[in-house]
């Protein structure tokens, strides 16, 4: 898909069970960051990827999910520009917060032009050739690691388009954990969106408690309520992979996708 405002990319849409059976059903909309990592192997990264059909088929057939549209978006090889929340950071070099990884400087960030991309001409799109429930109530923004601040981002920014946001192995130290004090001044008001977290303990997940506390700190001051507003896991021995993610997908999907309505 070309986009005005960031490099092409590729686009996987996968539709629920019932799609092709109830042609007068609309459906929720989950989008996901990293699409290459979420439905084949012989793609991802590493060679695993999330299982997102796999996953999200069980949960429906189990009733713990809702049947929705998923928009897996491709990241590029400006992922880092594109995931790192542009606002959040003061110019100048940011901190990878991984050993080793260089990732250059604040005024090159795209950020914000990949949001405009989402929710400019994406967004549009799949509502325009898919049968969507196009309102914030059922449309959700979902990634790991960078993904996961993207997301968080997305929905800080965009509240009126996003009403659910999860971040998986939430990559707070980027940025010297910048992105947890700017989320606290930004966040719309507790009620009417829904905040998905969740952490390892091994490997890069293992610096993340202290950061996932601030944030959860600065939600409760907010008011948002722990279980209603926003949940919050740390999965004790989980590392920062796609076969770790692929084992707990179903805690996000469950919380932002919810059960079927009566």
């Amino acid at each position: 898909m070309p986009s005005r405002h960031v490099a092409a990319r590729r686009i996987d849409v996968w539709l629920p069970p019932s799609y092709a059976l109830q042609p007068e059903r609309r459906y929720p909309v989950l989008y996901l960051h990293d699409g290459q990592n979420l439905f084949d192997g012989a793609l991802s990264y590493g060679g695993v990827d999330w299982d997102i059909d796999g996953v999200m088929t069980r949960e429906v057939a189990a009733g713990r999910v809702r049947e929705a549209i998923v928009v897996g978006i491709w990241n590029t090889p400006s992922r880092f520009q594109e995931y790192m929340p542009a606002k959040a950071v003061p110019p100048g070099p940011i901190a990878s917060g991984v050993a080793g990884f260089d990732t250059g400087l604040a005024q090159d960030l795209q950020s914000d032009a990949y949001l405009a991309f989402l929710v400019e001409e994406l967004k549009p799109r799949v509502d325009a050739r898919y049968r969507t429930l196009s309102g914030p109530a059922d449309t959700a923004v979902m990634g790991s690691s960078m993904g996961g601040l993207i997301s968080l981002y997305a929905l800080a920014e965009y509240p009126a388009v996003f009403g659910a946001a999860g971040g998986v192995s939430t990559h707070w130290p980027a940025g010297d954990g910048a992105v947890v004090d700017w989320l606290a001044q930004r966040l719309p008001a507790p009620g009417a969106h829904r905040l998905y977290f969740d952490f390892g303990t091994v490997a890069v997940d293992a610096s993340y408690a202290p950061y996932q506390a601030a944030m959860d700190a600065h939600l409760r001051q907010r008011g948002y309520v722990q279980g209603r507003d926003f949940v919050t896991r740390r999965f004790e021995g989980a590392a920062h992979n796609e076969e770790a993610w692929q084992r707990r997908v179903h805690e996000p999907l469950q919380f932002l996708l919810g059960p079927p309505r009566d």
